[in-house]
């Protein structure tokens, strides 16, 4: 996607716009246009103006002056357009290469990173977890003292990837740590509950209200708040596709190219246009001379 749903709609509105223009430039004097049904010669046009900015040959050539001027502005858009659209593919093909082989715990599994390059939290739950799960009881993994100096591990490049609590790990990607990211969907889920003094007072009405902060969604709505919102979301942008806006110059530009060519088309065929004014009043006080003497 290296340009935009509306770019790429802008870049069809403006290939319509110039076989339209085309059509009525030259039709009157192009011999690969007069032969032909107002379809055809229009169905033409737009293969001519798509060609162009394809950077293909089209099947035909133009025979007037304000119809190579706006064959100008089609060369100059196509230039562009493909020149960016080859830069911005290349970029997004770049960075998807670069990325991690790693897809989930199934990678780590499997050995697609070297082992002494994961970091795992010593004396945590993760490190029993490694140890049975993934390495057999060898503790050939990176050792770490603790979350923050994982992150630092990473950026740095020390180690390549940990396994950490999915809480904390939400929070600090999408608060913090915006140049690290999760991969994977969660695993070896773990319970976790509330302890307080056999046949405490308040018991029911802790039950109550947890189950109350449940049904109203707040908890859902916390969650959002603190592990799916913040400034790395806001300034992560997974797209980079090319809008209309960065395009602007380039289709004004067009545009001015695209009234010069009708600006000369009329003043090319202005005896005509004379012509055609005078004759038309000559019919017009044809026809009202005999009724004014009635």
């Amino acid at each position: 996607k290296p340009f935009s749903r509306t770019l790429w709609l802008t870049i069809l509105g403006t290939v319509i716009y110039a076989s339209i223009l085309i059509f009525l430039i030259e039709r009157p004097y192009n011999e690969a246009l007069q032969d032909r049904s107002v379809v055809s010669g229009s169905a033409m046009s737009v293969w001519y103006s798509m060609a162009t900015v394809l950077a293909c040959a089209p099947d035909f050539n133009i025979t007037t002056a304000a119809g190579r001027l706006l064959t100008v502005g089609l060369y100059i858009l196509s230039l562009i357009l493909v020149a960016a659209y080859t830069a911005n593919l290349a970029s997004d093909l770049t960075i998807q290469k670069s990325q991690t082989v790693v897809s989930g715990i199934d990678d780590i599994k499997n050995g697609k990173i070297p082992f002494s390059r994961i970091g795992i939290l010593v004396g945590s739950s993760i490190e029993d977890y490694y140890l049975q799960e993934i390495s057999s009881g060898s503790r050939n993994f990176y050792p770490l003292i603790s979350i923050t100096e994982a992150y630092d591990k990473l950026l740095s490049g020390v180690i390549d990837a940990s396994i950490i609590d999915v809480g904390p790990v939400e929070y600090a990607t999408t608060h913090i740590y915006c140049n690290l990211t999760l991969v994977g969907a969660d695993f070896d889920a773990s319970a976790f509950g509330i302890v307080y003094q056999k046949d405490w007072i308040y018991a029911k009405e802790l039950d109550v209200t947890l189950l109350s902060l449940r049904e109203h969604g707040t908890f859902d709505t916390s969650r959002t708040k603190w592990f799916e919102g913040g400034d790395c979301s806001q300034t992560d942008d997974t797209g980079t596709a090319m809008t209309v806006e960065s395009m602007a110059g380039l289709f004004l530009t067009f545009g001015v190219i695209s009234i010069l060519s009708l600006l000369l088309f009329v003043w090319l065929k202005r005896s005509v246009i004379k012509d055609y004014i005078q004759s038309y009043k000559r019919r017009r006080t044809l026809v009202i001379t005999p009724n004014t003497f009635k």
